[in-house]
C-alpha cells in the first residue's frame, strides 16, 4: 500500500494506525507527527497565505466566487509516487484538499482510490478513524486507536468534574470574527465548560464582534484556523482594535488566551484529546500529562 494523504489529520491517523511506513506523499500542512515533513509536499496554497487575516478571508471569498482554486496540487510528483490510495477531505473547501481539488488536476487519480473525510463531531472524527482503518486493512486496530482516545476524553471529563462550570467562546477566524462550531463545542464541555456562540456539528460562522460583546463570556479562546501559537498570537493586534475588547469581562480578569488552531483546536484527527486536555488547563488550572501553557496556548496580558 502506497499513500498520499492530502489531509494533516488524514496523516496523523495513518500513523495511529501504525501504517506511517505507507506514506509516501503528504499535503503542505502535515506535520504531526513531525517526521512526516521528510515525505515531499504534493500540494500548496493558490496564494500568499503571510498576509491579514482580513486578506486571508477576501482572497478566500473572492476564489470561491470566482471558482478558482484554494490549493495546487503536484500532479506529477504525485503521479511519479504511484499511490493506491489518496486521502483528501469534503468537510470543508477552504482548510484542506477537497476531492474537487484532486478531480480538477488531471491525471493525479490514476488507479488510486480517493478516500474523502469529513467530521462536524467527535463522532465523525472517530467514524474517518474507522474509514481510514477499512481501507488499510486494519479495522481492529482502528477500533483500538478509537477506544484509547475516547477514554483519554473521558479522563478530561473526569477530571474536571465537580468544578465551577464557566462560560466559554472559542473563535476560529479574527478578521472577520468566527464562533467555532464543529467539535469546538463538544470538547469545551467535555472540559466542564458552557459553550457560547458557537454550535457543536455545525459549521463555524462568522458574527459581528458585538456578539462576543453580547455575551461576554467568562473565558475567551481564539484558536485561528490553520495558525500555530506564534502566528495566532500576532492576532491580539487585530482585536485590540474592535471596540470594546478591553472591557470584555475575559480580557479584563486576564481570561482571555490564544492557541495553536493549526495543531489543535481545528484539526479533526489525533489531537483532539490533546485539545481537551488544553481546554481544562486554560478553564480549570488542571494539567493532564504535561502543562501546556506558553507551548501550545498563551494567556493575553
Amino acid at each position: 500500500m502506497r499513500i498520499v494523504s492530502l489531509l494533516a489529520s488524514g496523516t496523523e491517523i495513518v500513523c495511529a494506525l501504525g501504517a506511517g511506513n505507507a506514506l509516501v506523499g503528504r499535503s503542505h500542512e502535515c506535520d504531526n507527527p513531525a517526521w512526516v515533513r521528510s515525505l515531499p509536499a504534493c500540494s500548496r496554497p493558490a496564494f500568499d497565505v503571510t498576509v491579514s487575516s482580513r486578506e486571508i478571508d477576501t482572497e478566500v471569498n473572492r476564489r470561491i466566487r470566482a471558482g478558482e482554486p484554494l490549493y495546487y496540487l503536484d500532479s506529477d510528483l504525485i503521479c511519479r509516487l504511484e499511490p493506491d490510495l489518496i486521502i483528501a477531505q469534503e468537510h470543508c473547501e477552504v482548510c484542506a484538499v477537497t476531492p474537487a481539488d484532486v478531480e480538477r488536476s488531471e491525471g493525479v487519480l490514476g488507479g488510486a482510490r480517493l478516500l474523502a473525510l469529513s467530521a462536524s463531531t467527535v463522532g465523525g472524527i472517530f467514524e474517518g478513524i474507522r474509514q481510514v482503518a477499512r481501507a488499510l486493512g486494519r479495522e481492529a486496530h482502528g477500533k483500538q486507536v478509537i477506544t484509547c482516545e475516547a477514554e483519554r476524553l473521558e479522563r478530561v471529563r473526569r477530571e474536571t468534574s465537580g468544578r465551577p462550570r464557566p462560560d466559554v467562546t472559542l473563535l476560529e477566524w479574527t478578521d472577520p470574527v468566527f464562533a467555532m462550531g464543529n467539535w469546538g463545542p463538544e470538547l469545551v464541555e467535555i472540559a466542564n465548560g458552557q459553550p457560547v456562540l458557537g454550535a457543536p456539528g455545525v459549521y463555524s460562522s462568522v458574527i459581528a464582534f458585538e456578539r462576543v460583546r453580547e455575551a461576554d463570556p467568562e473565558y475567551l479562546v481564539v484558536a485561528p484556523c490553520g495558525f500555530a501559537l506564534e502566528r495566532a498570537w500576532r492576532e491580539r493586534e487585530v482585536f485590540e482594535q474592535y471596540p470594546g475588547w478591553r472591557e470584555l469581562r475575559a480580557v479584563r480578569s486576564g481570561k482571555a488566551a490564544f492557541a495553536d488552531g493549526n495543531l489543535f483546536f481545528n484539526r479533526s484527527g489525533m489531537t483532539i484529546a490533546g485539545t481537551a486536555q488544553i481546554l481544562a488547563e486554560i478553564l480549570h488550572g488542571v494539567v493532564l500529562d504535561q502543562p501546556t501553557e506558553n507551548v501550545h496556548w498563551r494567556w493575553y496580558q
